[in-house]
């Protein structure tokens, strides 16, 4: 009987939470004045200020792959190798 009870109690706040809900929801009218509001939106990618933050952060992505590591500290040293053959053999 109380396994009966549990579900009759679930049953009764599931109805009378989707009664609310449905109240929510109302199609009709109840006042003689009605009022429009008109919201335009716009994405972030038409704003110019976008483009300009954008651009700058590429050209300065670009700047700094193109400079690498212009201040490193290492030297490199260039040796010539010559090979003379003699001919007296």
């Amino acid at each position: 009987m109380k396994f009966n009870m549990q579900k009759f109690s679930l049953f009764l706040s599931s109805l009378l939470l989707s009664i609310i809900a449905f109240a929510q929801d109302s199609t009709v009218s109840a006042s003689s004045t009605s009022t429009s509001t008109t919201t335009t939106t716009e994405t972030w990618y038409t704003q110019p200020w976008a483009w300009i933050v954008g651009g700058a952060i590429f050209l300065i992505i670009i700047i700094a792959l193109v400079r690498g590591n212009s201040n490193s500290t290492s030297t490199t040293d260039r040796v010539t190798v010559t090979k003379t053959r003699d001919t007296d053999v």
